[in-house]
């Protein structure tokens, strides 16, 4: 079994920048590859980064996957936020497939919080 848990969301005003993290324990954990995802009030979850550097459209240029082996956590670094990307943030793993399809993961973090005031 694998669990994920991210951390950093919170209130960030328009402009600013923030750090989500993941970290994953369990089996093999390493040799999957991880994405982010996330899924605003009334929408449906979307993708957002997935290993080793796939982006959305709608946040390239202003999103960084990465991840420390060391720690089991892997990273979100999303600069100049927009209030569009107020949403929940969730980290997924066990990918077997295309990596922006939510089926295509097996394990799921709780979510994290992002809200950008304007």
């Amino acid at each position: 079994q694998v669990q994920l848990v991210e951390s950093g969301g919170g209130l960030v005003q328009a402009g600013g920048s923030l750090r989500l993290s993941c970290v994953a324990s369990g089996r093999t954990v390493s040799t999957y590859a991880m994405g982010w995802f996330r899924q605003a009030p009334g929408k449906e979850r979307e993708f957002v980064a997935g290993e080793p550097t796939y982006y959305a459209d709608s946040v390239k240029g202003r999103v960084t996957i990465s991840r420390d082996y060391a720690k089991n956590t892997v990273y979100l670094q999303i600069n100049s936020l927009k209030p569009e990307d107020t949403a929940v943030y969730y980290c997924a793993t066990g990918r077997t497939g295309d990596y922006a399809r939510l089926d295509s993961y097996r394990y799921w973090g709780q979510g994290s919080q992002v809200t950008v005031s304007s």
